[in-house]
C-alpha cells in the first residue's frame, strides 16, 4: 500500500491490525476524518491483565463498518487480521491468548466505511499486573468520612522509584496517577479527596510500577472501603448490661428502617464492627457486644446505619457515647485474683503441715530405741 493511500474495501468485514509510526496517522490526516464518529474501545475482562492470562480488545462503531484497524504505540509490528464479531458487524475483537510484556502499551482503533476513515478512539492502556510486591493503602484520618469533608488515601511501597496508580472498583474511569514521593527509603503517593461526595464512596486498591517498567504493575494492595456519612438521619447509641460482668452491650437503634449498622471507636485504626438487622420489628436495632471488659475498651463510640444495597453510604453518626471501665469491675477482677492466691497459699500451707507431721512420726521410734537401757 502506497503512503497516503486508504485501504481498499474487501468483501467480508475484517479487523486489519496496523501498528504504525507516522503512516497511519498520516492516513487520518488525509482521509475525510471528522465525518465519522470515533469508535469505542475496551478490554475484556479488564485492561489490567495478569501474566499468561487471556484478554480481548474490542473496537465498536456506531455504524456497520467495512474494516477495523488497531494501533499500538505508533510502532510497526505485524499482527493477524480478524473478522468482526459473530453477533454484531459493528464490533470487532483482537484476542491476546497469553499476556506478556510484549502486549503492554496504549491501544487505539478506527474503522473504515467506503473511502472514509473514522477518527481514532480514545487511548486504552493495557498493563500487566502481579509483577511486583503489593503496596499498602490507608486513609487519613480514616476510611469513614463525613459528606463534604476531606480524606487522603496514601499508597506506600518499598520500591525506590516508580509511579502509583489508584483505582476504584467497578469504575470505568482512567486510573488516577501520581508520581512517587520519597520518604525514609519508602515511596509514598498521596491522593487527596476534598471535598468528599457520594461518588467517592467505594472500594479502592492501589498499584505501583517501577520507573523503568511503567506498564508492569504490582499485585494490588488490600482493598480499602471508603464510606461517606451524613446521608441519612442519625440513629441512637446506648449502653446496656451484658450477659455477664465481663461484657457490655452497645445498642444502636433507628426509627427508620435500615438493615445494616456500624459501630466505630474514635481513634481506632480497626475497621468498624458490622451487624445486620435480624428482627424487623420497630424500632430497628442491633446489639454490639464488647468483651472482655478491660481498659482497652475505654473510649468514645458512635454508630451508623445504612442499607446493604448502598453499604458505602451511611447515616449521620449517632451522638457520641463515652465508655469508661468502672473501678468496681477492676476491683472485682482484683478480688478474684486475691481469692485465688489465698486459696493456693492455704493449700500449700496444709500440704506443708501434713508433710512435717509425716516426717515427725517417722523419727519417734528411732529416738525411743536410742534412749532405752
Amino acid at each position: 500500500m502506497a503512503p497516503g493511500e486508504l485501504p481498499r474495501k474487501v468483501a467480508s468485514p475484517t479487523l486489519t491490525v496496523l501498528l504504525c509510526l507516522g503512516l497511519c496517522w498520516g492516513l487520518w490526516d488525509q482521509a475525510q476524518t471528522g465525518t465519522l464518529p470515533k469508535p469505542s474501545i475496551w478490554a475484556d475482562p479488564s485492561p489490567m491483565v495478569t501474566k499468561r492470562s487471556r484478554v480481548t480488545i474490542w473496537c465498536q462503531a456506531s455504524l456497520q463498518a467495512d474494516n477495523y484497524y488497531l494501533y499500538k504505540d505508533r510502532l510497526i509490528v505485524p499482527l493477524e487480521t480478524l473478522n468482526t464479531s459473530r453477533d454484531s458487524s459493528n464490533k470487532a475483537g483482537f484476542s491476546i491468548t497469553s499476556m506478556s510484556s510484549h502486549n503492554v502499551g496504549k491501544y487505539q482503533c478506527a474503522y473504515q466505511i467506503g473511502e472514509i476513515l473514522s477518527q481514532p478512539s480514545d487511548l486504552l492502556p493495557l498493563v500487566m499486573t502481579g509483577q511486583h510486591e503489593a503496596p499498602s493503602l490507608s486513609a487519613n484520618p480514616g476510611p469513614v468520612v463525613a459528606l463534604g469533608g476531606n480524606v487522603s488515601l496514601s499508597c506506600s511501597s518499598s520500591w525506590p522509584r516508580g509511579s502509583f496508580r489508584l483505582l476504584k472498583e467497578r469504575e470505568a474511569d482512567v486510573p488516577q496517577h501520581l508520581e512517587w514521593m520519597f520518604r525514609r527509603e519508602r515511596g509514598q503517593g498521596i491522593f487527596h479527596v476534598d471535598p468528599v461526595n457520594t461518588s467517592h464512596a467505594g472500594t479502592y486498591r492501589c498499584y505501583v510500577s517501577p520507573q523503568s517498567y511503567l506498564d508492569s504493575w504490582s499485585h494490588p494492595s488490600d482493598p480499602l472501603h471508603l464510606q461517606v456519612t451524613g446521608i441519612y438521619e442519625k440513629p441512637s447509641l446506648s449502653a446496656r448490661p451484658g450477659t455477664s460482668v465481663k461484657n457490655m452491650t452497645l445498642q444502636c437503634r433507628s426509627e427508620i428502617w435500615f438493615d445494616t449498622f456500624y459501630l466505630s471507636k474514635e481513634g481506632s485504626l480497626a475497621p468498624p464492627q458490622v451487624l445486620h438487622l435480624q428482627d424487623r420489628a420497630i424500632p430497628y436495632q442491633v446489639n454490639f457486644t464488647l468483651s472482655p471488659m478491660t481498659s482497652d475498651l475505654e473510649g468514645t463510640y458512635q454508630c451508623y446505619s445504612s442499607n446493604s444495597n448502598s453499604s458505602y453510604l451511611l447515616s449521620q453518626p449517632s451522638d457520641p457515647l463515652e465508655l469508661l471501665i468502672s473501678v468496681s469491675n477492676s476491683q472485682d477482677y482484683t478480688m478474684e485474683n486475691l481469692i485465688r492466691l489465698g486459696i493456693s497459699a492455704l493449700i500449700l500451707m496444709v500440704l506443708g503441715v501434713l508433710l512435717f507431721q509425716a516426717r515427725h512420726r517417722q523419727g519417734r521410734p528411732q529416738d525411743a530405741a536410742g534412749t532405752y537401757t
